[in-house]
């Protein structure tokens, strides 16, 4: 019996899975142009990915946001059915929860694959946020980083403009934060898109190479 998702099944598509869960901060100071450019810039995501055939049944998307409360908007579906959420900005910043909601989802869905026999790639979690945590969190960093040892995901995490780095740094062992260059959230998700093309054009577990979000040209810069 094949799992169905979006508008399609496994049987339909039985390649493997490059799963990716965007955790997206919706708190009251995304207020504004930072939330309108970060509605933007998950269309520009939507829109890269389907340039690429095989990207595009490959790449799975989740959407986990978090103001006030953490909730999955989005659960797992290629990206030709994957339809981008209308995030409004409100509330509290509730990262600890969204974080344990993101690996949580990653592990149902992982079992869902491997009941259809279906390969996949090392998830990804992509956390943007422009604030600090306001609940417990410390839990969330230590999953995070006990799943990396296990090479069971790859964490990334993207501060924008005041987030608190010095927090977003206790995530993971492997990954640096970013901050983001203004409100560049098209340029952000044309990187992410690019970077889960290269991904899901490779074998799953095979090593590869990203281009670099913080050179001249990049999204992306290190906080010093």
């Amino acid at each position: 019996m094949t799992t169905q998702f979006g508008a399609e099944s496994f049987a339909d598509n039985p390649e493997p899975r490059c799963p990716c869960v965007l955790v997206l901060d919706t708190s009251s100071s995304m207020s504004g142009p930072p939330i309108d450019q970060l509605n933007a810039g998950l269309q520009v995501f939507r829109s890269e990915l389907l340039t690429d055939s095989l990207a595009s049944k490959r790449v799975e998307v989740a959407v986990i946001r978090f103001g006030g409360t953490a909730e999955l908007v989005s659960d797992f579906t290629t990206v030709e059915t994957f339809n981008p959420p209308r995030l409004v900005a409100a509330g509290g910043t509730p990262m600890g929860q969204a974080i344990h909601q993101a690996i949580d989802a990653i592990q149902r869905r992982k079992e869902v694959y491997r009941s259809n026999g279906i390969q996949y790639y090392r998830p990804w979690v992509f956390m943007i946020t422009d604030g600090g945590p306001t609940d417990e969190w410390q839990s969330a960093a230590q999953k995070v980083k006990a799943s990396e040892a296990a090479k069971s995901l790859i964490f990334y995490s993207v501060g924008v403009e005041h987030a608190d780095f010095g927090t977003l740094g206790q995530f993971s062992d492997r990954t640096t934060p970013l901050k983001l260059k203004g409100l560049s959230f098209g340029e952000m998700f044309q990187w992410l898109s690019s970077s889960l093309k290269s991904a899901s054009a490779s074998k799953p577990g095979e090593n590869m190479s990203l281009a670099n979000p913080t050179g001249p040209k990049g999204w992306g810069e290190v906080v010093v």
